[in-house]
């Protein structure tokens, strides 16, 4: 028992260092770039640098769910599926910080023009307001299919799970309000449109690809083929009116 159990916590905590890691050197750049400007635009630097994370964090997410829901996660058998199930479960802790830190340090910033009416409702922002409702849809949509996976345990798969897969339209919107209102984008545009289509391709290969459901709605379908229409059985009253 403690065998099984180590591994995830292991897990859990390297993935805790990692996000630690991946904050210290964003702030780490972020405060060379406020030395290069003179001090300028703190809270847009740093918004900026919590939206990018989040972003890094978001589609990892997103990827190691694909995994875990792809048919041809059977065949791996490391690392173990509750180690992918935690691995899952701390990227979107860690994703749901640094969007609330992206969120925060920009509706403070009078500069960025966004607002709390702008970080929380949408057409609210007189930055790009477009763009930036794509963020707030995505913050929503991503905060539903967070709560509702909290409940999956408690509740059967049939209520929670199809809210649940908004998490894939919810990378799409982010990936929109990241090249549509991101300053940077220049900078950055293979690196999203690298990401994007690998999401994409995944994404492909998860629903096409055959399960072991689809198998057997196929032999089901062929099983009842092979044996013709059925026939409806005669009530007695027909039988008499037949013989008579």
């Amino acid at each position: 028992m403690t065998g099984h159990a180590r591994p995830p916590v292991v897990l859990a905590t390297a993935t805790v260092l990692l996000a630690v890691a991946t904050a210290a050197s964003l702030g780490a750049a972020a405060l060379l770039v406020l030395d290069a400007t003179s001090g300028e635009a703190v809270t847009w630097v740093l918004g900026r640098a919590g939206g990018l994370a989040s972003y890094v964090l978001l589609l990892a997410l997103v990827v190691t769910g694909l995994v875990q829901a792809h048919p041809w996660s059977r065949h791996l058998h490391t690392p173990s599926p509750r180690t992918r199930l935690t691995v899952h479960v701390s990227l979107a802790t860690f994703t749901l910080v640094f969007t609330v830190l992206h969120v925060v340090v920009l509706a403070l910033d009078p500069w960025a023009q966004v607002g709390w009416r702008g970080a929380v409702l949408p057409m609210a922002s007189g930055y790009r307001p477009v763009p930036v409702t794509l963020g707030v849809i995505a913050l929503w949509a991503g905060l539903l299919t967070g709560v509702t996976a909290a409940f999956a345990g408690r509740f059967a798969a049939r209520v929670w799970w199809p809210i649940h897969k908004v998490a894939a339209v919810v990378l799409v919107l982010v990936w929109a309000h990241s090249v549509l209102a991101g300053s940077d984008v220049a900078l950055l545009q293979g690196f999203y449109l690298a990401t994007g289509s690998a999401v994409v391709a995944l994404g492909i290969s998860r629903y096409a690809a055959r399960t072991p459901a689809d198998r057997v709605a196929e032999l089901t379908r062929d099983l009842d083929a092979s044996r013709g229409p059925a026939t409806t059985p005669r009530s007695p009253s027909s039988h008499r009116a037949a013989r008579s």
